[in-house]
Order: structure tokens, then sequence, then C-alpha cells
């Protein structure tokens, strides 16, 4: 198994970071197959209430395939073929991770790394970070989600500007954009991601569980068609321990304590 990806489970808190800052935390074969099971992991986990993914060191969060790697040797159709239903690193495209994760952006976000920002509920960026889908820069294209994502998530000029030139992006221009929730200076950049755990932390799981849940399930309805949906978390929470918690806490005028069922 390789170490290139560390994993940890501290006080609800799943922290996942690349590691590989040699190669600015490019993803090769084994390091994605790594990054997968973390997934399916946390997938499985009721622990496991906020997930923060990052890169390690200080240049770069992840610039996507490893381009030295033996698997870039594949053609454009070949690598095609073989496309993860869950895209680049597991994440760009899972919609099975109930549990809300942040993209602490410490750097470069290009190409798979920016997909996989993509594949995050919220990012928090230092104001050195770059983002861009640099794919066809190199003949390739972003496959991996970054396409259909980015053009979601993005006014369609704004997503266009960047997919067709495969510039790379301050992180103050995707904030204006809307895909980046806060930039600050490095330096507080741990302040600013453990400041909005704590927010997540702050809400029942189940509540949170079935917000994300509800969002992912159910993007190609209407909002009439999806209120009516009857998903497991949604009905879990409707029935929770954490929903009688809250109205006590609030009754007796103190913080809840969620039991997270």
């Amino acid at each position: 198994m390789t170490d290139d990806v560390t994993y940890e489970v501290i006080d609800h808190v799943a922290r996942v970071t690349i590691d590989r800052p040699a190669v600015l935390n490019a993803v090769d074969g084994p390091t994605h197959e790594r990054l997968c099971g973390i997934w399916d992991r946390i997938e499985a986990d009721r622990d496991v209430r906020a997930v923060v993914v990052t890169g390690a060191g200080e240049r770069a969060f992840c610039v996507g395939a490893d381009m030295s790697a033996a698997a870039i040797a594949k053609t454009g159709l070949e690598y095609w073929a073989d496309l993860d239903p869950n895209g680049f690193g597991g994440l760009s495209l899972r919609t099975t991770l109930d549990v809300p994760v942040i993209a602490r952006v410490n750097g470069y976000a290009l190409g798979g790394g920016m997909e996989m920002v993509l594949g995050c509920d919220i990012v928090i960026a230092a104001e050195h970070a770059r983002f861009g889908l640099t794919e066809p820069r190199v003949g390739r294209l972003p496959l991996d989600g970054g396409v259909f994502q980015l053009v979601r998530r993005v006014p369609h000029t704004q997503a266009m500007g960047l997919l067709l030139t495969g510039r790379r992006a301050e992180a103050a221009e995707m904030q204006a954009m809307g895909l980046v929730n806060e930039v600050v200076p490095a330096a507080e950049l741990d302040a600013a991601v453990d400041r909005w755990v704590a927010d997540v932390l702050a809400c029942a799981p189940t509540s949170v569980r079935a917000v994300k849940q509800m969002v992912q399930r159910t993007a190609h309805l209407t909002a009439q068609e999806a209120r009516a949906q009857r998903l497991p978390a949604l009905m879990a929470a409707l029935d929770s321990e954490d929903g009688k918690e809250g109205v006590r806490a609030f009754q007796e005028k103190r913080a809840p304590v969620w039991p997270g069922r």
C-alpha cells in the first residue's frame, strides 16, 4: 500500500492529505487507489462528521495526474475508456459521500487537482493558490468532471473562459466566480479551515448528512420533485436522536451534544 496519502480521524474530523510534495502532489495509479479506499472507508464510518482534504507542503494542493507515471502513456481513448466513475482521485464525481468535504487549497489546484476541488462542498484557499483545468495545454481533456462540474458551478462565460484557455486563475478570481468560499493569507489557512469545520460540527450530524444527500441526489429534479424524495439520510434525520437533542438543548439554553444518530 502506498504511503503517498495520509489519513487520520480526530474528534470526528477526517483529514486526507496527498503527500507527494516532490511532484506537487500529482496523483499516480497507486495514489488514486489509496484515495478511493479512503473515501470508501469514510462512507462506512458514521463517526466521521467532516472531511478536510489537502496537499502536503506549501506549493500545491494537487496538480492532477502524474505526467511522469507510466499510466500517462495511455492514449486519450485508453484513458477515457478506463475512467473511474467517481472521478479524479475517486472524489470529483462521487455522489455517495454524505459527509461535508472541505478543500484546504494550499497552492496549485490544476487539472485533476481542480477537479477534486470541484468535488468538494466548501473551498478555502490561500491567497497564493492557483486554479486551472490545464489539460488542453498538453493535448488532453478534463474528463474527470472538470468540464461538466465547472459549467454547473459558475456562470457559463466564466467557465468557458477557463475551459477554452486552460489558463490558471488566482484564488481571488475564483472566489469572485463563486467557486471558493474564502481566501486568506497562507499563515491563516489552517485557522480558517478549522473555523469552517467548527461551524459544520455545530450542526446535527444527521441534519448535515441529509442536506448533502438531498443536494447530491436530486440535482436533476425540479424543486417540487426533489422535496418529494424519501431519501435514506432524510428519513433518518427526521426521526433522529439528534433532532430530539437539538430541541432539548434549545429549551435548556445550552449547546447541544450530538449523538450523531
